[in-house]
């Protein structure tokens, strides 16, 4: 079956990002690209300075600028205070709606415990496993494969996308979602040391997640220990992030791909880390912390601001020199 053409005018977007417009407002656009790849079809976008020098040669039908930004480009413009944000806004628009799943049923190879209240108005994949005392409210979505374990609750909306595990005590917010291969709920990393080797330490807490959270795929956040591992309200994580037990992660965190924060670590508003970071256990670090691409954070942070702890590629015979300069210093 062909998919409906999703298309608006100018006109249309710009009261969508409320920009104003330098062109025809009636020129018809019907998908987004970058500003080096569109056509004669295509809105983009110029957020970055690096791609300025495309404005004058792209073939897009329009692009969104930033409204103090000064052209004599003859390409149509949407001018607006952020760019990367109506970018993010409009892109909404073209998610094709045909696709979505508007009718809710549970599938007949679901296997769904006798304790588990599951909404009728939920979609159960196939081969999905709910097991004993799990709540599933309206409008919740669960991929194929999945596995919903004992006294998970998941909220009105949130959606569970194929080959996922809840493994048990897990509350999933509101709107919330969860891309494919995601294992949450797991035991912690949790051992005493012995004589004889390592002593269990078994995880009796829970994990909670709240609302219009996005996990992306394979990531894994354990349960607590004692007391709840917590992924506070709107924050996003990027694939294969690993938070472990008893973590606070506040609310807005951003997380990008191939992070990992140890346990018992306490987090404020605004966390933003950069891909393949790193954070000790037992720390704490406050609201509006940036950490920079691959850098580990030993201590708490106590003051606001961007930290980063790696230094930029360099030949080899450059880079011993920093080192014993930096040894020297210390």
């Amino acid at each position: 079956m062909s998919q409906k053409k999703i298309s608006f005018t100018l006109k249309e977007l710009s009261k969508t990002i409320d920009a104003s417009i330098t062109g025809d407002e009636n020129i018809i656009i019907s998908n987004i690209a970058t500003i080096q790849e569109a056509n004669t079809d295509s809105i983009s976008f110029l957020s970055n300075k690096k791609y300025l020098r495309f404005l004058n040669t792209t073939k897009a039908a329009a692009v969104i600028i930033d409204s103090n930004l000064e052209t004599n480009s003859s390409v149509n413009l949407l001018k607006c205070s952020d760019p990367y944000l109506a970018y993010a806004k409009i892109s909404s628009l073209f998610v094709n709606k045909e696709n979505k799943l508007e009718t809710p049923s549970i599938h007949k190879s679901a296997s769904i415990s006798s304790s588990a209240d599951v909404s009728k108005l939920s979609f159960v994949s196939a081969n999905v496993i709910i097991e004993e005392n799990v709540v599933i409210e309206e409008g919740v979505y669960i991929g194929p494969n999945s596995f919903i374990g004992p006294n998970c609750y998941l909220k009105k909306g949130c959606k569970i996308n194929a080959n996922c595990s809840l493994v048990q005590d897990v509350t999933l917010g509101e709107f919330s979602s969860v891309h494919f291969g995601s294992v949450l709920g797991s035991d912690g990393f949790g051992y005493a040391p012995s004589k004889t080797g390592y002593q269990k330490i078994e995880q009796l807490g829970g994990l909670i997640i709240g609302d219009n959270v996005e996990i992306g795929s394979s990531c894994t956040i354990d349960r607590g220990a004692l007391g709840d591992t917590q992924i506070h309200d709107g924050v996003k994580l990027d694939n294969q992030v690993h938070i472990a037990h008893n973590v606070s992660l506040g609310k807005n965190s951003a997380i990008a791909a191939c992070c990992a924060i140890a346990g018992s670590t306490l987090i404020g508003k605004n966390l933003q880390m950069g891909g393949l970071s790193g954070i000790l256990g037992h720390l704490s670090i406050c609201d509006d912390v940036s950490i920079g691409a691959h850098t580990l954070v030993t201590k708490n942070i106590d003051n606001p601001g961007n930290y980063v702890g790696i230094m930029p590629t360099q030949e080899q015979k450059d880079w011993a020199k920093s080192s014993i300069f930096i040894k020297k210093r210390g």
